[in-house]
């Protein structure tokens, strides 16, 4: 049986261990928070201070940045970037390839469509097929 972590040099010199979440095999770093019914895909990263919620489903090659917090049962779609201090309401959607910023907040239940960005900062509620909703 094999190693069950990973260590990764950061590009300020610093090691960072990672270990493999037992649902999906994704990386979770030291100091990050993933609830135990959470899949978090091989290729994905959650960085140190996130915290994954109950349900959750991270895609391959998905990155959730440090202190991120995903709500109960959303869904963050395979290469989608959560910026660092950014919060994803429950059942929330997150598409392909989308990049939600750096304290950026997707309100439960919204959707965020493949590609779509979501500014630093911004707050953003969608219905149930994308279309924005008057803050």
């Amino acid at each position: 049986m094999g190693k069950n972590y990973v260590d990764i040099e950061t590009d300020q010199g610093d090691t960072l261990r990672y270990r493999k979440h037992a649902n999906g095999r994704g990386l979770i770093a030291h100091g990050a928070k993933v609830h135990p019914s959470a899949i978090v895909e091989a290729g994905a990263y959650v960085e140190p201070g996130a915290q994954i919620a109950a349900g959750v489903h991270i895609g391959r090659g998905a990155w959730v940045e440090a202190d991120a917090v995903i709500g109960q049962g959303a869904e963050i779609a395979p290469q989608a970037h959560i910026g660092p201090h950014a919060s994803i309401g429950a059942r929330a959607k997150i598409g392909i390839r989308a990049h939600v910023g750096d304290r950026a907040s997707v309100a439960i239940g919204s959707l965020i469509g493949d590609d779509e960005t979501v500014a630093d900062g911004e707050r953003i509620a969608t219905d149930r097929r994308g279309l924005r909703l008057a803050a």
